[in-house]
């Protein structure tokens, strides 16, 4: 049985008439750095926010700009707040690699609705990216917090990443690590 705290987490980040979502990830400045259009992160969360998105995807140093009570514009719309816990940059050795930079329990501290991991399925250096997210997961379960897995088919054995037998086995190694939401490849 989910816990309450889950439950009324998802609630903020799914639209309850619907139960279907639009979460809008900006966690790509770590990995890339600036990036025109998320450079103005409260400005730009205010749009995705009056556009219609339920939550926002940011790591935890970009989180105060996804708080509606302190936007100083007109029109501020409430939003769900998503942590990205992982990360690496492109300048990095092996940038596939992805390390955790966040917890679930700063995640907490800072109000989050639920967290983010990337996992990179295949990829040279899987088994420690698979172990950090057993102990995320493990973190989620006990304070209820909902997990979104971002799950990649990347790495030497890795022929094609939009194929339906790899998007399966990366969607499938999320549940079964224990993802609420997978976020991966589209097949078609």
């Amino acid at each position: 049985m989910t816990s309450l705290g889950k439950r009324i987490r998802m609630e903020r980040i799914f639209n309850r008439s619907s139960n279907k979502t639009i979460i809008v990830p900006m966690d790509h400045g770590l990995t890339m750095g600036t990036i025109k259009g998320i450079d103005n992160m409260p400005w730009i969360i205010n749009e995705v926010a009056n556009g219609g998105a339920n939550a926002v995807l940011v790591h935890a140093g970009i989180a105060e700009n996804g708080h509606r009570g302190s936007a100083k514009m007109e029109n501020t719309k409430d939003i769900g707040l998503i942590i990205h816990l992982s990360g690496s940059t492109m300048l990095s050795p092996n940038s596939t690699h992805k390390v955790l930079v966040c917890s679930v329990e700063e995640a907490i501290r800072l109000g989050a609705d639920a967290v983010s991991i990337h996992i990179n399925i295949g990829a040279d250096d899987e088994p420690s990216m698979l172990e950090q997210m057993g102990q995320v997961s493990m973190s989620c379960r006990h304070w209820g917090m909902p997990l979104i897995a971002m799950m990649y088919p990347r790495g030497p054995k890795v022929k094609n990443e939009y194929s339906a037998d790899m998007v399966n086995l990366a969607t499938r190694a999320g549940a079964e690590l224990g993802a609420d939401i997978v976020k991966t490849n589209y097949p078609g």
